[in-house]
């Protein structure tokens, strides 16, 4: 396995591969065998553009053989920072193709994180688009190249900009006996790391989770499998395809593992969204929080025939029991809860669930290899119905970070289970989800680290002091409200701060909605700001002016 990552051990790899949970293929391979039986279904809609499985499958082989050709090579890391287009789904199985290890990074992300990602994975590579909403990707991509000696190649989907390459959709011909023969001898083996996730994190930028192809492609099939997915399934993704849900719980790896066709959308609105579902007969559509309770009070939700939608499934932040049932009642699908991790353990609710399960909890594990622990104090194990932490191990869950001994010390136990963070209780099988234990806020599904946004305000010159902690909301669940403490005669407001992260090159979901300024900060005897008594302040003031 690459340097720098944790491999399972080897009595337990074997046992994964001996009950079939490691198939021994590739996601290239995973894709060549859904042409192999479904090569004239189509695969990815996106506009006007329809590509079937065997026009996806030709336009991969051209555009890996052009990445050879642009100078990578197998196990190098590239930045992949591409929008919902059909060229994200060719260049990312183009990658695989050539066993060169792509770093999901979202659009939302900026000169800060990007240049932490790409420092810390020793990335000789970077794919973006050209301008996306304003946004110049080759400008950050020239300013990068410039600081990172490492960062060589930088391949623009669209006009490239000096000394970057333009790539296409890879459309042509088929590949000659030569060109096959060559590409073939690139095949990496299963085990090896296919990608890189990121972390939500509790402390600082994310972490990089390698996933091998044997892990991920179980764990796409798995979950498509719990959904019922299969060749006639149509699955609309609308959400960030770098993200794990929306890539492979199910995503567009488990649709494609399964024959699926799957549409792609720029347009979140209800007024875009609900006459696709009825122009494409959608049947499933993966959304979140804030797009669910948004189309719930949109009169454009209810305009168009929705009678192919059979599920539709919620990812990212819990959803409400009335968002739930209002869902399966306007809309006449089956609800499913998606709670998990990109570090692994996908849990779903079922199809067949009676409403109290379906309605009330997380799901359950996708696998029945997972293997779950809820514990207390001093890791004592804790019986069902009882709150504690919730740790997994299994075929399709990381034993640790990439290059990061320091973050696996705090994560991962000394036997291989993963702490999740979340307080959890078990029942029935079901596991129901309560809160997390570190600081961090779910915006809709976006993780913000407290931490690293308030180290770039304390850099603010009128800043004394900052703690950044969760607010209530009711379409996103929780937002960012900053309370700081001020330098003498200094001033500040919510657009100074705003101003200021612009200016930083943060992801702009991460900067604070609103600004609480304060004379000082709840201690604890320690010393230690009580952010338990600042969610409770400003959730009180929120009632206050509700």
């Amino acid at each position: 396995m690459l340097e720098g990552c944790v491999p399972w051990p080897d009595d337990v790899a074997r046992r994964y591969r001996e009950a079939g949970y490691w198939q021994g293929i590739t996601l290239g391979d995973m894709l060549d065998e859904t042409v192999a039986t479904w090569g004239d279904r189509t695969a990815v809609v996106h506009g006007d553009v329809r590509l079937s499985y065997a026009e996806l499958a030709a336009a991969v082989d051209r555009l890996a053989l052009a990445f050879l050709e642009g100078g990578l090579k197998a196990l190098d890391r590239v930045i992949f920072q591409l929008p919902n287009v059909p060229l994200f789904v060719t260049a990312f199985f183009a990658l695989q193709k050539i066993g060169v290890i792509p770093v999901m990074a979202l659009r939302a992300h900026r000169l800060n994180e990007i240049r932490h990602f790409a420092g810390h994975a020793g990335a000789v590579g970077y794919v973006i688009p050209d301008i996306v909403r304003s946004v110049d990707y080759r400008e950050m991509a020239r300013e990068l190249s410039a600081e990172l000696d490492h960062l060589t190649h930088v391949f623009v989907a669209g006009e490239a900009g000096p000394g970057q390459i333009s790539i296409e959709d890879g459309s042509g011909g088929p590949l000659s006996p030569d060109q096959r023969t060559r590409l073939s001898a690139r095949r990496p083996d299963p085990g090896e790391v296919a990608l890189m996730l990121l972390s939500g994190g509790t402390t600082g930028l994310p972490k990089l989770i390698p996933r091998t192809h044997d892990d991920y492609i179980y764990n796409a099939k798995q979950s498509a499998r719990a959904l019922g997915f299969g060749p006639g399934t149509t699955f609309l993704i609308l959400l960030p395809l770098a993200h794990n849900y929306n890539l492979a719980a199910p995503g567009l790896l488990g649709a494609i593992s399964q024959g699926a066709t799957v549409v792609l959308s720029d347009d979140i609105s209800a007024q875009a969204v609900f006459p696709l579902i009825e122009r494409e007969s959608v049947s499933h559509v993966g959304a979140a929080l804030p797009l669910i309770a948004s189309w719930l009070n949109d009169p454009a939700s209810g305009t168009s025939d929705l009678r192919t939608l059979k599920t539709m499934s919620n990812g990212g932040a819990r959803l409400p029991r009335p968002l739930r049932e209002g869902l399966e009642e306007k809309f006449g699908c089956t609800f499913v809860e998606s709670y998990g991790t990109s570090e692994g353990l996908i849990n779903q609710t079922r199809l067949d669930d009676p409403d109290e399960v379906r309605f009330e909890s997380s799901g359950r594990p996708i696998s029945p290899a997972d293997e779950i622990r809820i514990v207390g104090e001093a890791g004592r194990e804790l019986p069902d119905g009882e709150v504690g932490e919730l740790l997994v191990r299994g075929p399709y869950t990381v034993r640790g970070y990439y290059r990061n001994p320091e973050a696996d010390a705090k994560a991962f136990t000394s036997d291989g289970y993963y702490r999740m963070g979340d307080d959890v209780q078990k029942s029935a099988g079901s596991l129901y989800a309560s809160g997390r234990q570190g600081d961090q806020i779910n915006r809709g599904g976006e993780k913000i680290d407290c931490g690293e946004v308030e180290g770039h305000i304390h850099a603010h010159p009128a800043v004394d002091g900052v703690c950044i902690v969760a607010m209530p909301d009711q379409i996103y669940g929780e937002k960012a409200c900053a309370f700081v403490t001020l330098k003498q005669d200094a001033e500040l407001s919510l657009e100074d701060i705003k101003s200021f992260l612009i200016g930083r090159n943060i992801a702009k979901f991460k900067i604070p909605e609103r600004l609480e300024v304060v004379a000082e900060f709840p201690l604890s005897p320690a010393g230690k700001i009580l952010r338990r008594e600042l969610r409770r302040h400003i959730e009180d003031t929120l009632t206050a002016e509700t």
